[in-house]
């Protein structure tokens, strides 16, 4: 903030002076929610932060404090990495607001959001706080109903129990807002409630979302926590919901690999969901990030879940489905994350268990199959990130030139053959059969019998088996 006095126009109140005075800015929002900012602490930085095409980190710091670039951390001490903008103290009208808004406006509201971006954040506050005629979209019985919320909204209280909590409010147009949030329109989030260490744009940069079914089983559980931990290992941050089933298993798997997670939660982040994940929640936010659109304290609904996922969805680079029903909540964000233009993979399972369908009907239509974290990192990783080639074993049969193979196949499964048998199957000649049929019994895959040609019995148990011996 500057340091001289800031300008306030003219008809503003007392208070709005006094800050001026003190060199501070008051906006048209810090009059209307009647001085309810908290001062004091680090001040709130506006600025643009960096651009959408900022270079994506390398690699992040697997103890949980940022991302790394060149052996430098990043996020602790840039802006809107270890201190923010409305947690420790001082919010500018317009974060303010935001937050006033977040108590008042559900998730995904894209109504609200309308309004915010052809009025403004200030004369949407002004005008709920005023009751008075709806704003275009709503019902006069919504509008009171928003109304009433907003007579109960204390932005002030929010950020100061957000702050008690370790919790900073990260407003669209800081430096820590991830840009990619944007694709949202109307519906993008007023605001996250962010608790961790880490700068959640630098995080975000570099994330693959794994999510799945909650009642999983043992299967979905290990490739969920195999995919988070090779994904982890590579450098990208895992993001999930943090629900039980497939959600736990890949921030476990994740963090199990001394990488990154992050969640994103349906409810107020001081108030971890489900309880029986307290302390899950709770290391991710020592070691990663905890994210949230909705105010301290608040509880979950089953629509704030499905409302949570869209932001699951643009926060990363694409989507990974670990099993899921055709009704399944982890659907929706595979399908925010299509119509976002993000990646869309998923795990397949077997044809028989109706926790594999949903996910079978994603990859019949534009999802791709991915069986491991290679996989997941050659389709949304920079180019030339590619997986191994996968192939079969080299065996020692397919060592043998192409003519003696065709000698070998040539002799019978069981018995002896006479090497003009053995020519003839092989198409080749007697001679020729002869000489190659003693390279194969230098090789231990044929012996003499009389007359005639054999399968060792270590060759004759290995065709049976489908394999050649070592």
């Amino acid at each position: 903030m500057p340091q001289g006095g800031g300008a306030v126009s003219k008809g503003e109140d007392p208070a709005a002076r006094g800050a001026a005075r003190r060199g501070g800015t008051v906006s048209q929002a810090d009059a209307v929610l009647g001085g309810d900012a908290v001062h004091g602490g680090d001040g709130f930085s506006r600025g643009d932060g960096a651009a959408r095409g900022d270079a994506v980190p390398r690699g992040l710091d697997a103890r949980g404090g940022g991302a790394t670039r060149g052996g430098d951390r990043i996020g602790d001490d840039e802006p809107g990495g270890g201190s923010d903008e409305a947690s420790g103290g001082q919010a500018d009208g317009e974060s303010l607001g935001r937050v006033f808004l977040t108590r008042v406006l559900e998730p995904g509201d894209e109504t609200g959001g309308r309004w915010v971006r052809e009025r403004g954040v200030a004369e949407v506050v002004r005008r709920l706080r005023e009751g008075g005629r709806a704003l275009p979209g709503v019902s006069e019985k919504r509008w009171a109903g928003l109304c009433a919320r907003a007579g109960r909204a204390e932005p002030g209280r929010d950020l100061a129990v957000a702050r008690r909590a370790g919790v900073r409010f990260v407003a669209p147009g800081a430096a820590e807002w991830p840009r990619q949030l944007d694709d949202l329109g109307d519906a993008r989030p007023l605001g996250l409630w962010v608790r961790g260490g880490p700068s959640l744009r630098m995080w975000a940069l570099r994330s693959v979302a794994v999510v799945g079914a909650r009642a999983c089983t043992d299967y979905g559980a290990h490739m969920a926590a195999t995919l988070a931990a090779g994904l982890a290992e590579r450098g990208w941050v895992v993001v999930s919901g943090g629900a039980y089933g497939v959600d736990g298993a890949a921030h476990r798997g994740a963090l199990g690999a001394g990488g990154a997670t992050a969640a994103v939660l349906a409810c107020g982040v001081d108030r971890p969901y489900p309880p029986g994940h307290t302390g899950l929640i709770t290391r991710i936010a020592e070691q990663g990030l905890v994210v949230g659109e909705l105010p301290p304290g608040e509880h979950p609904t089953p629509s704030r879940f499905v409302l949570r996922n869209r932001v699951i969805a643009a926060l990363t680079r694409g989507t990974v489905v670990v099993e899921a029903a055709y009704r399944s909540g982890s659907l929706v964000t595979a399908r925010a994350a299509q119509r976002l233009g993000r990646h869309t993979m998923g795990v397949p399972g077997p044809a028989t268990s109706a926790l594999s369908a949903g996910v079978h009907e994603l990859l019949r239509g534009d999802a791709v199959l991915v069986n491991d974290a290679a996989e997941v990192v050659e389709l949304v990783g920079d180019m030339g990130e590619l997986p191994p080639d996968r192939r079969g074993p080299v065996l020692p049969t397919d060592l043998l030139e192409p003519r003696t193979r065709q000698v070998l196949a040539g002799l019978p499964a069981r018995g002896a053959a006479p090497a003009a048998d053995v020519a003839r199957r092989a198409q080749t000649t007697q001679d020729d059969a002869i000489a190659r049929l003693y390279e194969l019994r230098a090789l231990g895959y044929v012996e003499r019998h009389g007359d005639g040609w054999k399968l060792t019995r270590q060759m004759m148990m290995s065709v049976r088996d489908g394999r050649a011996p070592s």
